[in-house]
């Protein structure tokens, strides 16, 4: 199922990444290190690598196991991105770490903190993205203000589910054949299928308008959280805390236990994973606990600035989102490399 747009689709061909200083992230914890403690935390810019590899990189340079280097979230390779990493080592072994930075990475600051860096814990991320070859007109200008004030359908992007949405088709595959045993391909597979789960919910939304307005049943999210509570009906606040974006509705992240749901919601939902054959069985034999994820993506701090070849945007997004989410809804385009394939939760 192609995904609906809610603006009424891209308005414009563009161009991403016809060079690597197009497309820069810079992560945002939300926190400072605290300046002392046995974990040095570096603040390093790379170009060319994934994060994984630097971490072995940096895991090398100081002589300690790779389950000693931390860092938030996975960041893409094909971009200019920044992003901290921590590694535990005594002040007597730590090298010179302007001097053993691999190729492609720069050291910005190091300092020391007293905790790990763990995955999942940061804030979200700062885009700068430069779109090639997009004409500056009144539909664009109008376009971009209303996902700056209404946000965009939270979509799980396409990076997510592999080229041709062959980590779907792998998953079910494992009906038969039971998933991998290693680790990170068994996670692959799972956040795939629970992501496409995830998207068709929001698409059926979309389409019934209702991704941005909670249904009877509904669980609401706290933006910028994963908490949730019950919608009700009666609480007047709801249509003022959903107008300047501190709650949003929520769609399932497949797994076993509890629907959270009820009414209207819950049936939107039991329709949507029935619909999908063996896939939410598959997921809650798996053992992955049910969750919930906000359907709405509010798009922070948006700006544009324009030149002849195109528009320069920037825009801040909170962990484990996608800035495909909002380019999807202003352009279609085309990329040297696949675009955004970082997501701060992943």
């Amino acid at each position: 199922m192609e995904l609906p747009y809610v603006f009424g689709g891209p308005l414009a061909q563009a161009r991403l990444r016809a060079e690597q200083e197009d497309f820069r992230v810079e992560e945002d914890l939300g926190y400072e290190p605290t300046g002392a403690g046995e974990h040095v935390w570096l603040w390093l810019e790379k170009r060319g690598c994934n994060t994984d590899w630097v971490a072995t990189q940096l895991a090398k340079a100081a002589r300690v196991p790779k389950l000693a280097v931390g860092y938030a979230g996975l960041k893409d390779r094909h971009a200019v991105t920044l992003q901290w990493f921590s590694v535990t080592v005594k002040p007597e072994h730590e090298p010179d770490w302007a001097t053993v930075m691999p190729e492609g990475v720069t050291l910005v600051r190091a300092t020391r903190s007293a905790k790990k860096l763990k995955r999942g814990a940061l804030k979200g991320n700062r885009f700068h993205i430069f779109v090639r070859d997009l004409a500056r007109t009144e539909l664009v200008d109008a376009r971009l203000a209303d996902i700056a004030r209404y946000g965009v359908p939270n979509y799980f992007g396409e990076q997510r589910f592999g080229r041709d949405g062959e980590n779907v088709t792998r998953f079910l595959a494992s009906q038969a054949a039971g998933l991998p045993e290693d680790r990170f391909t068994r996670g692959i597979l799972l956040s795939a299928a629970r992501s496409h789960l995830f998207n068709q919910v929001l698409a059926r939304r979309v389409l019934d308008k209702t991704w941005d307005r909670p249904l009877a049943g509904d669980r609401m999210m706290l933006d910028g959280s994963r908490s949730v509570f019950a919608y009700d009906v009666n609480d007047s606040l709801i249509p003022e805390r959903l107008a300047i974006m501190d709650i949003h509705p929520s769609g399932p992240l497949w797994g076993r236990g509890e629907t959270l749901v009820t009414d209207e919601a819950q049936r939107l939902e039991q329709d949507i994973a029935a619909s999908l054959g063996s896939l939410p069985t598959l997921l809650e034999q798996a053992g992955l606990e049910r969750e919930r994820r906000a359907l709405r993506l509010p798009v922070r701090d948006l700006l544009c600035e324009w030149s002849e070849p195109g528009a320069a945007l920037s825009f801040r997004l909170p962990r484990g989102t996608y800035a495909t989410a909002v380019l999807r809804e202003l352009v279609n385009w085309h990329a040297d490399f696949d675009v955004d394939t970082a997501s701060a939760d992943r």
